[in-house]
């Protein structure tokens, strides 16, 4: 592939990206892997656990919004005490130095801003808020948090596995006594301040995304499959227009066709590295 050099799996070329400066960053779920959540798919593609709740469930009945909180609740320590890594840190110094112009992430952790990118566009919303869907209020994570527990006082943590989106598997019983807890300034439903699967990006935000590419030289794609067209749409707009996209991610994307470089390595590594060439 153009851009790929023997010695070097294509660092060199990546490097060179940023040393011009004006790169985007748009990260996926790969790049929070090295903090302990999960991504949806591993190196082969294929689906690691079960599919996410859609909106159309969340929204069609309680029971389904009851399973929706058990779970969050039971997984909410993990996401909340997970740490930004390696590879959020050097995206943080890249983005300090002047190198890249901006951070698109489809992560819905808060780990670019932990970092030190308070600016990162959150292409998904985030999980530390809720908003209310009757009357569109906002409010904390934080807060509910406690007014769950104090709900669900016996509830207790029999999770196994954490999934990308922040919950785990409960047994039945536990999802069936769970108490949900409702807007406190209206009474209307809560809901994660993220866009689910067949729930649309805000338009605001998109054409933000776009305009952001298109004031850049570069798309730098960080531990994302591409597999949804979220992320993919700027991939395509950037190539279009003729911008370089490198792509650094374990395992195959969607948008490798289009790539002008392409490396299959570690993220916190290899973004370290990178780091300390151009941001210095």
């Amino acid at each position: 592939m153009e851009g790929m050099t023997a010695h070097d799996d294509g660092i060199s070329a990546v490097a060179d990206l940023l040393a011009g400066g004006g790169v985007v960053v748009l990260s996926g779920a790969g790049l929070s892997t090295e903090s302990g959540i999960p991504d949806y798919r591993g190196p082969d593609g294929i689906r690691r656990n079960r599919a996410p709740m859609t909106y159309q469930e969340f929204v069609a009945g309680e029971p389904a919004r009851r399973r929706y909180w058990a779970r969050s609740h039971a997984g909410r320590g993990v996401i909340a005490g997970a740490r930004p890594n390696a590879g959020h840190l050097a995206v943080a110094r890249l983005r300090e130095a002047g190198r890249v112009s901006a951070v698109i992430t489809q992560n819905v952790d808060g780990l670019h801003r932990a970092a030190g990118t308070p600016d990162a566009v959150e292409l998904h919303g985030g999980l530390d808020r809720v908003v209310c869907l009757t009357c569109a209020a906002s409010s904390s994570r934080a807060a509910l948090d406690v007014r769950l527990a104090a709900l669900n006082p016996a509830f207790h943590d029999a999770g196994s596995r954490i999934n990308p989106d922040g919950d785990v598997e409960l047994p039945d019983d536990l999802v069936d006594s769970f108490t949900v807890a409702d807007c406190t300034a209206c009474g209307g439903i809560l809901k994660p301040d993220v866009v689910f699967f067949g729930e649309s990006v805000p338009k605001p935000r998109v054409e933000l995304c776009y305009r952001l590419v298109d004031e850049s030289r570069a798309l730098l794609v960080l531990g994302s499959s591409l597999a949804v067209m979220s992320g993919l749409r700027f991939v395509r707009h950037a190539a279009k227009t003729g911008k370089p996209v490198a792509i650094v991610t374990r395992g195959a994307t969607r948008g490798d066709d289009l790539a002008t470089v392409r490396l299959d390595r570690p993220l916190g590594e290899t973004l370290t590295t990178l780091a300390a060439r151009t941001a210095a």
